[in-house]
């Protein structure tokens, strides 16, 4: 099978993934049930990798097995084919969907199988930007201001003029602090930090220059193929909160003192699709007319580096 041909497939099974998960959860955008639109994602999502024509394991999942029925770490989906590796949130922003606010999302990562980070369910620490800066411009170790100040110099730009992302939380406090001193622009976010690290690849559409701040380890993984396949830069680093989520990480071959690049997350060729829930920065949400479900999709495949914005429209399901 060609480079080309393992892309195609994949990306077909990606975005018609997000896009069954983005019309079952915009059903309920509005209705206060979190729990309800994040199982109608799970379950529309479920069926389509059920019958698709690989043989795909998830490693960024829900959980592990026991707290099914979510998508869970270990689960073996597919009809039969070429083995893959699925990275999977299948309602980002859950809390947004159910506010009918923003920004809200469906996403899948698909690799061949060893090609993501198996991530353990803790914090990880995250710095990312998008395309077309000089590799090794931002540093995990360096400080908020000392990477603001290097993008505005490659961008050639006052500080000023660059926008910074952080999920809206007391313990980004001296981050936000540091980064105002220095000048640069904040936008915070409620929820939804994969999205957050994908603004940076679309600056003309987001207005996001560069992410900081902490997160979930699954989604650092997912949003790293949106780097990898958008040719950015990313740094992380687990931040276990104790000696069982240590434990854990270690279990499962990771140093948890290690900064991981890209390489590390995302080492080869990836797929990665979102599609709209909720009307946001980056998406049209879902809209229903005439007994039809519309959805706008983003499908970067790195496979053949091919880069799709689709308007798709199905019967309303």
């Amino acid at each position: 099978m060609t480079t080309n041909t393992t892309g195609l497939i994949l990306s077909q099974i990606a975005q018609t993934s997000t896009e069954a998960a983005a019309i079952a959860s915009a059903k309920l955008r509005g209705y206060g049930r979190k729990n309800d639109a994040d199982q109608a994602a799970v379950d529309a999502m479920r069926r389509v990798f059920q019958t698709a024509p690989f043989c795909g394991k998830v490693v960024i999942g829900e959980g592990e097995i026991d707290e099914a029925p979510m998508l869970y770490i270990g689960e073996e989906l597919g009809a039969g084919g070429l083995r893959a590796d699925i990275a999977v949130d299948p309602l980002e922003g859950t809390k947004l969907c159910a506010s009918d606010a923003p920004n809200a999302m469906t996403v899948v990562a698909l690799a061949l199988e060893g090609g993501l980070l198996h991530a353990p369910d803790m914090y990880m620490d995250k710095l990312a930007i998008g395309p077309g800066y000089p590799a090794g411009l931002i540093d995990l170790d360096l400080s908020p201001t000392e990477n603001v100040m290097r993008l505005a110099k490659a961008k050639g730009v006052p500080v000023s003029a660059i926008r910074a992302c952080l999920l809206d939380r007391p313990r980004h406090a001296h981050i936000i602090e540091e980064l105002r001193s220095a000048g640069a622009g904040i936008r915070l976010i409620p929820d939804g930090d994969v999205a957050g690290v994908f603004w940076t690849t679309e600056f003309a559409r987001s207005g996001v220059d560069i992410y900081f701040g902490s997160g979930g380890a699954p989604e650092g993984v997912l949003a790293a193929a949106a780097i990898r396949c958008a040719g950015g830069q990313m740094q992380a680093r687990l931040m276990p909160e104790n000696e069982q989520e240590e434990a854990r990480a270690r279990a499962m071959g990771r140093d948890v003192h290690a900064k991981l690049t890209l390489d590390d997350m995302v080492p080869g060729d990836v797929v990665f699709a979102a599609s709209g829930v909720t009307h946001g920065s980056m998406f049209e949400g879902v809209h229903f007319e005439h007994g039809h479900a519309h959805v706008e999709t983003l499908v970067w495949d790195s496979f053949s580096k091919r880069k799709s914005r689709v308007r798709s429209i199905w019967p309303e399901l």
